[in-house]
């Protein structure tokens, strides 16, 4: 008797995946990152105890790369995925139960920590199966896909659900009450989307458990050593440290400079022009621009496109130069240049997320995807923590022209760093 032939598997269009997929990665890190803050502000908490207890939520993502090889070895990229976005409900919905009791404080905090620690290995999972998943063309066009939608999570989760939560606190007069149904309702949604991805997600052949069959730490160490072996090592490390150097910078002062009086150097607008001006028109430009650097690498390679994407992160920083001399007062003035800034921004960071596909590549790209992004985040955290020691030091003006200094390692690690011939284009892919 002929067996029945087993059907070939639906192969499943990114459009279809991509951005539920990033959108669900982003609301639980808005949720411990943002949220927390402000529920236990609503509901008394000490700034002391607030700003202390939720700087540890952190630190699942600073060290999400020690665990990454786990991911690697253990079940497959789409199993952790629908599996953490259901604990991460389960978690929602367990803070919120939670909040009623006498020890809320030390109850949520402790489910924060499951959120946060499930997170950090979503977003190992998910980068992983983005890299198997699809052809290499591929992931660099649908790079600002899914920053994208990881955004608009971060503008859901900022604007839209802190607004909800204000709104039930008046219409119910009971703060508690009113964060329960904030988290229920996000409990339910981060449900929806595991159940929604247990059909959705396709089913690559390379998305498997990668096991060598010497022990677990022995092979644990292996893949932390294979990244380490990879030729050119140091102009890599380089690269994922330096290359947003002056962004790094840059960034934990832009809004305290929207903000500051005039007589200090800032520019005086109000918290709602800055959620017009940066929050929404920045964010708009942010997002375009990494669409059309997604697009661009996609057809021409990271290779040719480095350079100006390097120009192009870099040099806008000289509007806040411009900015900090002139001190407009035009609303439409500031959302210009903080337009241009912006956009530059998105369309340079679009080479730096290439590069680390590329550094990825191999037999452990999930794990060396995270250790990627581990240094990524150092290389964030570093140069930003003395920034505002700087510009209290040197000025709004002074500080601006040092963050335009500041971008000459960025042009330095460009110059050093090999990328390889025809990555990330398509016609590379079909033809060569």
């Amino acid at each position: 008797m002929t067996p029945t032939p087993t059907p070939p598997a639906v192969k499943q269009h990114p459009w279809r995946w991509i951005p539920t997929l990033y959108f669900g990665q982003g609301i639980p890190y808005v949720v411990v990152m943002t949220l927390s803050v402000v529920m236990y502000k609503n509901l008394d908490i000490s700034n002391t105890e607030i700003a202390f207890y939720t700087s540890w939520l952190n630190l699942p993502w600073v060290i999400k790369p020690l665990w990454s090889p786990l991911v690697d070895m253990f079940r497959t990229k789409r199993f952790w995925i629908v599996t953490l976005q259901f604990g991460i409900g389960a978690a929602l919905a367990m803070v919120a139960l939670t909040l009623p009791t006498s020890k809320f404080f030390q109850l949520s905090l402790a489910m924060f920590w499951l959120m946060a620690f499930s997170s950090a290995t979503h977003d190992i999972a998910a980068d992983g199966f983005y890299l198997l998943a699809m052809e290499r063309h591929q992931q660099a066009a649908f790079v600002g896909v899914r920053s994208t939608f990881y955004r608009l999570s971060m503008i859901a989760g900022q604007g839209g659900l802190v607004y909800l939560a204000g709104h039930l606190q008046t219409t119910l007069g009971s703060v508690v009450q009113a964060w329960v149904y904030v988290l229920i309702l996000l409990a339910v949604f981060m449900a929806l989307i595991g159940a929604y991805h247990v059909w959705a997600l396709p089913r690559p052949a390379e998305d498997r458990a990668v096991r060598s069959g010497r022990g677990v730490l022995t092979q644990f160490i292996e893949v932390f050593g294979a990244f380490f072996r990879k030729p050119a090592i140091l102009s890599i490390l380089g690269f994922l440290l330096l290359y947003r150097f002056a962004e790094s910078q840059l960034l934990k002062l832009v809004t305290p400079f929207l903000l500051d009086g005039r007589e200090k150097g800032g520019l005086g607008l109000t918290t709602q022009d800055v959620g017009l001006a940066y929050g929404t028109a920045g964010v708009i430009a942010l997002t375009l621009g990494g669409l059309l650097g997604g697009y661009l690498i996609s057809r021409f390679g990271l290779k040719r496109m480095l350079w100006p994407m390097v120009i192009s992160i870099n040099v806008p920083n000289l509007v806040y130069v411009a900015m900090g001399v002139v001190q407009p007062d035009q609303l439409a003035v500031v959302a210009g240049g903080l337009v241009l800034e912006q956009f530059g921004y998105g369309f340079g960071f679009t080479a730096y997320m290439v590069f680390m596909m590329m550094v990825a590549e191999g037999e452990h790209k999930t794990a060396h995807y995270a250790l990627c992004t581990g240094f990524m985040a150092l290389g964030m955290m570093l140069p930003g923590m003395p920034a505002g020691w700087l510009q209290d030091h040197l000025g709004y003006v002074n500080f601006f022209i040092w963050v335009c200094v500041a971008t000459i390692p960025s042009f330095a690690v460009a110059a050093m760093v090999r990328i390889e011939p025809g990555f990330g284009k398509k016609v590379a892919e079909a033809g060569e």
